[in-house]
């Protein structure tokens, strides 16, 4: 935006055409007149074009069951915090809805995909990289902990395998460093 002012006179405002407008005949509702007002058709997805591979179909399962484990878990934490005795009320009740909270992120990530979204990859990733240091910290303890640990490594190791095999990729429509789209 610019101010001008003449000499002796007010100032007066201009704005700038924005970067890349068009001046001239303007068409239906506001468009330049060689613009059309309609929508373009949704380009085909590979969803519409073939089924979807059993891989992404695991991986989706394995990140939707480990959101369930961590919703299950927090609500354990968070109604044992409320109705029994625990050590810090407080902490119980942050730890149970952070766990809860915390669910969103795989339950997220498997909807998507489910729905063979390409962005639904990153945090499914990073729900199994997350899920591994987990894992060794109930490996390491001496008591009925190490057979959970022992689930949720296979579980995050078998996940990552999937989400990052070349099936997995493509259905997803993620195209490596490099390729030429199709």
């Amino acid at each position: 935006m610019w101010l001008v002012a003449p000499r002796g006179g007010a100032a007066t405002c201009h704005s700038p055409a924005p970067l890349g407008a068009r001046t001239g005949r303007r068409g239906v509702h506001g468009y330049p007149s060689d613009v059309s007002a309609e929508r373009n058709p949704a380009p085909e997805t590979p969803e519409s074009t073939e089924p979807r591979p059993l891989r992404l179909t695991l991986a989706a399962v394995l990140a939707a069951l480990e959101g369930l484990a961590l919703v299950v878990g927090g609500a354990l934490i968070l109604v044992l915090g409320l109705t029994g005795d625990p050590d810090d009320r407080q902490q119980a009740v942050t730890g149970g809805v952070t766990l809860v909270v915390l669910a969103l992120l795989p339950l997220l990530a498997a909807r998507g995909l489910l729905g063979r979204r390409s962005w639904s990859r990153g945090p499914a990733v990073i729900t199994q990289i997350m899920a591994l240091p987990v894992a060794y910290n109930l490996l390491q303890a001496d008591s009925m902990a190490i057979p959970g640990g022992i689930v949720l490594g296979v579980v995050a190791v078998t996940a990552l395998v999937l989400l990052v095999n070349q099936e997995t990729t493509r259905a997803l429509g993620i195209r490596g460093p490099g390729s030429e789209p199709e």
